[in-house]
């Protein structure tokens, strides 16, 4: 990946905002324009120079991960993030700066302000988010990497799983099945929840048994070399009881119906209006509680967003999750994901996992 063709990249955008200087303090932010895959580090990207601010125990891995970028090393004992920052401002002097108001906490600016009270501060969002929304071929590699591995291990999984068995224990398991196929870890802590528990659209595994004839929800990710993969399956251990079969094809046909709007040019609201009526026709629509679908890549959960308010306007290389999903009260849920690439004339689902109600039943 040509991370200097990124932070070039990023320099026009920020002299388009009028912006002198950015410091990122995003770890996701920062490996994106560097390939640097550690953490407790910034980067400030000026008109013409690129410092990555770090610490002593990263130095050899920088050196090997993203030789090309400039550096400032601190002491971890006694250098504050914030003086070292200062230093390099003072060196380079930076009379402005920007920073990521929706990353940097209050109390992080603070320090920033007391140690350069000469320079003036701005907030700046979304201006490296929006460059991460469109992969490029090497990320959209990655994703299908870390999708193959999910799909790995959900694959053994399935043929694992049992009555009786805990929602606790059977993610435990995936979680492992996960690291087994060579994944880093999951892309966040696996869901598992059968019966009513499912009606919780992150329900967090418990010590509740998964009961024959119960919905049991699957939300799980594999995160390989930085990006991410979001999938979700729903299964039924020996029977499909009538409800959840309705339910289930009600959730597989708005699914079905947004991936089929998706191309470049349409609205993320769009996408989300073409779920949100089918389950609003079958007369679910106010059991329908979340968004469609959301961007994903070196975070689960990233531009652009799949719902009602979103006005993001699709691109080829954008991928996005579609999850629509039923959940009601004291029976369970049903929620469907893949993970679809925009392409130039349309999209491509990433995902291969089969959907449809046959594959629910686990005999």
């Amino acid at each position: 990946m040509n991370h200097p063709a990124r932070c070039d990249r990023l320099r026009t955008r920020l002299r388009k905002e009028g912006i002198d200087a950015l410091l990122v303090s995003s770890t996701a932010n920062v490996s994106y324009l560097t390939g640097f895959s550690g953490d407790s580090s910034y980067l400030l990207v000026t008109r013409d120079r690129t410092i990555l601010v770090s610490d002593g125990r990263f130095t050899e891995q920088i050196r090997e991960e993203c030789p090309w970028v400039e550096t400032h090393i601190r002491r971890t004992t006694g250098i504050r993030m914030s003086a070292a920052v200062a230093k390099v401002c003072g060196s380079l002097k930076v009379s402005r700066i920007a920073v990521e108001s929706a990353i940097m906490s209050v109390a992080a600016l603070g320090e920033m302000q007391l140690a350069m009270p000469r320079v003036e501060f701005a907030g700046s969002s979304d201006v490296v988010e929006s460059l991460r929304a469109v992969k490029d071929a090497g990320e959209l590699r990655l994703i299908r990497e870390a999708i193959d591995l999910a799909e790995r291990a959900f694959q053994q999984f399935r043929g694992a799983i049992r009555a009786g068995q805990t929602e606790k224990s059977a993610a435990d398991h995936l979680e492992m099945l996960l690291r087994a196929a060579g994944a880093e870890r999951g892309s966040f802590e696996a869901i598992i929840a059968g019966g009513p528990h499912a009606a919780q659209g992150h329900a967090r595994p418990d010590q509740r048994p998964l009961v024959p004839g119960q919905p049991i929800v699957v939300d799980w990710g594999a995160a390989g070399r930085f990006y991410k993969s979001d999938l979700t399956r729903v299964l039924c251990l020996r029977t499909i009881p009538a409800k959840l079969e309705a339910v289930y094809k009600v959730v597989l046909k708005a699914q079905e119906r947004a991936i089929q709007k998706i191309r470049p040019g349409i609205k993320g609201q769009d996408v989300d209006a073409e779920a949100r009526t089918t389950i609003e026709r079958s007369g679910f629509g106010r059991f329908f509680s979340h968004g469609t679908g959301h961007g994903i890549g070196l975070e689960v959960h990233e531009a652009p967003a799949l719902r009602p308010n979103s006005d993001v306007i699709l691109r080829p290389g954008m991928v996005v999750t579609v999850e629509p999903g039923i959940y009601l009260r004291g029976w369970g849920g049903v929620r469907i994901e893949d993970d679809v690439l925009v392409t130039r004339t349309g999209h491509e689902v990433l995902s291969t996992l089969p959907k449809g109600l046959d594959s629910v039943l686990v005999p």
